[in-house]
């Protein structure tokens, strides 16, 4: 009977778009199965779908409603929750192929695009015709701007200029029973009824399929002037992180490492990183001129403060690129040291160093190496577990960790997910943030919207 109504399904697809592109060998679905994620279960989809057209992915949901088949969205695979992650018999509706940027509009300051552009290759677009493109995450090399308006995703940029959210204006959006809808627009201003725009920003494909999005741009501004301060701990980096918030200054880039991940990183990059320091945070300034070289200042004496061994600007643009660089490569850098599990939480900036001070006694509890990285300027931090790579354990003792942080960072006013999203690695602690009224809410925005259950079950609520 499950054969039969596997082929019934596919033989549906085919017939509605006979040129669609529809993969169901085991070797020619694998790389589709999952994200980034490790401990997270994933499965053998019944079929990858490969869409160019909102009518393509139209299609295929209104077969996979017909059959009662859950269906994914799959953007460049780098996530970090389990969102995308496909389970046996599933269809993974893989949006490589929809990659077109439609339209960049100078005059009203927006691009409309389709979800499988790269994060990258989208900046790199505006940034020809003068325009920027703020939300940065780690990932924009390898993510899709589909899957990072699923996530809500975040990044380097956010202390000054916000997330993903910030930036959504519209969206056309196919619904689970295989219709479309538009929401939002080009205006900067629209408050007519619901905000079925911001509703469907970070729903994680649990609500609706991504398949074109208008963005809001911003005009380019002056190239980032780029300040490395070195401390002895990460207490002194977290001091200097309250000085420069309440001296003023609003960097657009104000990050921390800790000397778990300058070790790491260093390793395996060989920037120079002072091998004796405790802590690190990269500050940036887009002002531009004097304004950004007086920011740095400003930033530099907080740091002095704060106690900081060293400081270092960068003299020019490759320079500073490498300085970068080292933020960006951390999640990766880690994986070398063993098996890395990369978390994301938030606390008030106020809290930071109280957020330092859990992780390290969380640290010490349980005898495991966490690394400690992240947008310090608006407090969203990436906690990394690192075991052996041949810890049997290592999955309980993560767990274990991961629990204790949770309650960590909710007792500090904080949340269990700042931008990698819910997916299946916080969805069991949600009514823990939101208590159980709040979940109820979300359960009937989701039967509202997906009756039957179909488009990524599981996902983001807990069952």
């Amino acid at each position: 009977m499950r054969v039969m109504l596997e082929h019934a399904l596919l033989a549906d697809i085919r017939t509605a778009r006979p040129d669609l592109r529809l993969e169901t060998a085991e070797d020619r679905t694998r790389d589709y199965q999952r994200d980034e994620t490790d401990f997270i279960p994933y499965g053998q989809p019944l079929a990858v779908a490969f869409p160019t057209s909102t009518e393509d992915v139209s299609a295929v949901v209104r077969a996979c409603a017909a059959h009662k088949v859950p269906v994914v969205a799959r953007g460049g695979g780098s996530g970090l929750s389990g969102g995308a992650n496909a389970m046996d018999g599933w269809v993974v509706l893989a949006t490589e192929g929809m990659n077109r940027i439609l339209e960049i509009d100078a005059a009203n300051l927006v691009v409309v695009t389709q979800p499988g552009v790269i994060t990258a290759n989208l900046e790199a677009a505006v940034e020809a015709e003068g325009l920027m493109y703020p939300p940065d995450p780690a990932s924009h090399e390898l993510s899709f701007i589909g899957g990072n308006i699923a996530e809500n995703a975040g990044g380097l940029r956010c202390v000054k200029y916000g997330v993903t959210r910030d930036y959504v204006l519209g969206l056309e959006v196919v619904l689970a029973d295989g219709e479309v809808i538009r929401v939002g627009g080009r205006n900067v201003k629209d408050v007519m009824g619901y905000d079925l725009t911001r509703l469907m920003v970070g729903s994680e494909g649990t609500l609706g399929i991504i398949t074109e999005a208008t963005l809001k741009l911003r005009p380019k501004p002056a190239p980032k002037t780029t300040l490395l301060a070195f401390f002895p701990s990460v207490g002194h980096a977290g001091d200097a992180v309250s000085r420069i918030t309440a001296a003023g200054v609003t960097p657009v880039t104000l990050e921390m490492l800790d000397r778990n991940i300058i070790d790491a990183v260093e390793n395996a990059l060989h920037l120079g990183l002072d091998p004796a320091a405790g802590a690190m945070l990269m500050i940036e300034s887009d002002a531009g001129g004097e304004l950004a070289e007086g920011e740095l200042d400003t930033a530099a004496a907080a740091c002095e403060r704060a106690g900081a061994t060293s400081l270092d600007r960068a003299t020019n643009p490759d320079e500073a690129d490498a300085m970068r660089e080292a933020r960006r490569k951390a999640h990766w850098a880690l994986k070398e040291l063993g098996q890395a599990r990369t978390e994301d939480v938030s606390v008030p900036r106020s809290r930071v160093s109280e957020f330092v001070e859990a992780v390290a006694r969380i640290s010490r509890e349980h005898d495991m190496m966490i690394g400690v990285f992240g947008h310090a300027g608006d407090g969203n931090f990436h906690p990394a577990y690192v075991t052996g790579h041949d810890d049997p354990r290592a999955e309980e003792r993560t767990d274990a960790v991961r629990a204790d942080l949770y309650s960590a960072v909710l007792e500090l006013g904080g949340t269990i997910t700042g931008e990698h999203g819910t997916g299946l690695t916080k969805r069991d602690f949600l009514e823990q943030q939101y208590g159980p009224r709040g979940v109820a809410a979300m359960r009937a925005i989701k039967s509202a919207l997906d009756p039957d259950g179909i488009l990524n079950p599981g996902k983001l609520l807990p069952d």
